[in-house]
């Protein structure tokens, strides 16, 4: 797993773009009968780069979650390319394309070897515990530099 982080700043938001690379196994449980990758767990896929993405910025979902904060997904995409099967070695790629006040928005693409098999796009917002908007945590911007 590599990461990495850049900033530019505008007078609205912080624009990111921090990029984070998982290695995923595909398992057979995730295939269908024919070996190939069920559409649905791309997007599983995807949620496991973030989830660790977020990881290597030294936190957790867990971490949010205990302090009254929660993502949803208001928004999913992929687009597929290729199939991946049982046993391939691929390599998510995960974007943290831009950080608004109140939303997070990512890009994925998911490779074997330098194959490209899918991309992707979510954009997560941020609740309280009653479902009402909340702002991002610096904690999930790139760099402790960063602001909203």
């Amino acid at each position: 797993m590599k990461n990495e982080s850049m900033t530019q700043r505008d007078s609205n938001r912080v624009m990111s773009l921090y990029e984070f690379e998982l290695p995923i196994r595909v398992r057979y449980q995730e295939t269908d009968q024919m070996g190939v990758v069920y559409h649905a767990n791309y997007l599983t896929y995807f949620e496991m780069g973030r989830t660790e993405a977020f990881r290597s910025l030294g936190h957790t979902y867990h971490d949010m979650e205990a302090s009254g904060l929660f993502c949803v997904v208001v928004h999913a995409e992929c687009d597929y390319k290729k199939p991946a099967k049982y046993d391939d070695l691929l390599t998510l790629k995960v974007i943290l394309k831009r950080v608004t006040r109140v939303k997070v928005e990512h890009e994925y693409r998911l490779y074997r070897g330098e194959e490209l098999l899918a991309t992707g796009k979510t954009t997560l917002a941020v609740v309280d515990r009653h479902g009402s908007i909340s702002t991002v945590p610096n904690w999930m911007l790139p760099s402790a530099d960063s602001e909203i």
